[in-house]
């Protein structure tokens, strides 16, 4: 996150456009207005559209506006969400939902800045800056042939990766916080503390929800507290199973939990219609293992091979494999 608000700082001022990937809850608007607060824009609007939420029709007339008789029900001119951004920014989520036909709009909009409105024949020109939101891999959009590739590109000049609150629960106690502060005030509360076993129950959650699902839940929790803590019985039956899964005794509980991940990961980052997972996951784990254990037994394959609990020319072939031998690797011994 500290890599996020640098990034966000840097590239405020410019006028390029801006690529936010995460998956949904991560804050994505968020960061959009705070690009359009710091930006030499500020002054200007700051247009916020929903790609996701309407048909192709209505969002091709939101976002480029239409004229009278243009279709059934089209009464009058009206003003789309791009000159109305005239000055200042709009921000389009969920962009990976639009379909080829507006893509194309799209992609004329950030190469000539100018467009017609449904139904004209009439060229309007805007100044406006795009940032855009996806929470699908638009690579693999591309890949797949359901998102255009050259638009991408236009796209793509600052990307900015959010990452989902399950790889960052060290972010966890301050959200809590800033949350309990923001509801107290909403709701006339006064929840200033945090039960140790609440605070743990949600930082080995994962969050399948982001940073929106720990806001509902916090503010859930203030609405219900009938004293000044947040206890674990105001939490939702979901957090708690999993505090139960990432706190229990068994190291096994949470070596099955570590293991969830990293396959969930790989399968994310692999994308899902790459082929071979099998091999890259397992390929993938099994080298970072050997590097790991050969550094803890500094470089001795003997012990490493130990410790991994194979016989040392198996290790040979395995760092033979990944392309870990060294000219000495032999010789530790």
């Amino acid at each position: 996150m500290e890599r996020v608000y640098r990034m966000i700082r840097q590239v405020a001022s410019s006028n390029a456009s801006v690529l936010l990937l995460g998956e949904s809850g991560t804050g994505k608007e968020l960061v959009a207005s705070a690009l359009h607060r710091l930006s030499l824009r500020s002054g200007g609007p700051f247009v916020r559209v929903n790609c996701g939420a309407l048909s192709e029709s209505l969002l091709e007339s939101e976002l480029f506006g239409h004229v009278r008789g243009a279709f059934t029900g089209a009464v009058a001119n009206r003003t789309g969400r791009f000159e109305a951004a005239h000055g200042g920014t709009i921000f389009l989520d969920e962009i990976n939902s639009t379909t080829p036909h507006l893509q194309v709009k799209l992609l004329r909009v950030l190469q000539e800045r100018e467009f017609e409105r449904v139904g004209d024949t009439q060229t309007v020109r805007v100044d406006t800056r795009l940032i855009a939101a996806s929470n699908r891999d638009l690579r693999q959009e591309v890949a797949g042939e359901r998102f255009r590739e050259d638009l991408y590109w236009r796209l793509n000049v600052v990307p900015v990766a959010l990452p989902p609150l399950r790889e960052r629960r060290e972010d966890i106690p301050a959200l809590v916080g800033h949350f309990l502060n923001h509801y107290n005030e909403v709701n006339d509360r006064l929840v200033v503390h945090i039960q140790r076993e609440a605070l743990q129950a949600m930082q080995g959650y994962d969050w399948p929800g982001n940073v929106r699902e720990l806001q509902n839940a916090i503010e859930r929790a203030v609405v219900l507290a009938e004293g000044d803590e947040l206890t674990v019985e105001l939490l939702p039956e979901n957090i708690l199973g999993g505090r139960d899964q990432a706190f229990g005794d068994s190291n096994t509980n949470q070596l099955e939990r570590f293991t969830r991940e990293v396959v969930t990961h790989g399968l994310r980052f692999t994308g899902q219609d790459a082929q071979g997972v099998h091999a890259q996951i397992v390929d993938g784990v099994e080298r970072e293992l050997i590097v790991q254990v050969m550094r803890q037994c500094h470089q001795v394959q003997t012990k490493a091979a130990t410790r991994l609990g194979i016989n040392r020319n198996t290790l040979h072939k395995k760092l033979k494999q990944y392309g870990l031998e060294t000219p000495d690797s032999d010789m530790t011994e």
